[in-house]
């Protein structure tokens, strides 16, 4: 499990494929490898993958061919990811609990400076869009964010200057794709309602 806040951007330096798959090795500077084990789950722009390897400022993980169908922004070597250790019991929830199993693939409709903060507007597929709602939470790219408004599948939120010196969302643009994983407890609300109508 993780929280949605970012703990560092790293960078994809090695994208080698692995059977139709891809082995990542991917640089970072501030995510502190000391206590990570092989094994380990770290979220990468949101996904959780597991530590096969690992040095003081890198790791390596390997990411399957049916994973790569269903996010996006891990093919690319070079591109700048967010990154985030698993919770441990005695942290702070300070976003909201991620499980780092993506949900489905939006596209940014617009990305807006208003000054104080930026509006981010995102289209998620219409199969998310019951599980949106205004003041709920939303993973984007792997950051726990609160939506601000929802008109069908399309939803928006605001960014806060920590947010975007923090994580990769101040590099978006409209018409760019972004992994979306639904708030937790909107998935077990639906799953009881359904239950209780069996």
């Amino acid at each position: 499990m993780f929280s949605g806040i970012i703990a560092d951007i790293g960078v994809i330096a090695r994208a080698e494929d692995r059977n139709g798959g891809l082995r990542l090795s991917i640089e970072t500077r501030m995510l502190g490898m000391g206590d990570v084990q092989l094994g380990d789950s770290i979220a990468v722009n949101g996904v959780c993958l597991t530590v096969v390897k690992k040095e003081d400022n890198f790791f390596v993980v390997d990411v399957s061919r049916e994973t790569l169908n269903c996010i996006v922004g891990l093919e690319v070597q070079g591109a700048r990811v967010n990154l985030e250790k698993a919770l441990r019991l005695a942290d702070r929830l300070g976003g909201h609990l991620v499980s780092g199993h993506v949900d489905g693939v939006g596209e940014v409709v617009a990305f807006t400076d208003l000054g104080e903060s930026w509006k981010l507007v995102v289209r998620a597929p219409q199969a998310l869009a019951k599980y949106i709602a205004v003041k709920g939470s939303i993973t984007t790219n792997g950051v726990s964010l609160t939506v601000n408004e929802v008109d069908g599948a399309v939803f928006s939120i605001n960014l806060i200057p920590h947010t975007m010196a923090m994580t990769t969302l101040s590099e978006l643009h409209a018409g760019e794709k972004v992994n979306l994983e639904i708030d937790l407890i909107a998935r077990y609300v639906e799953r009881m309602l359904a239950a209780e109508k069996e």
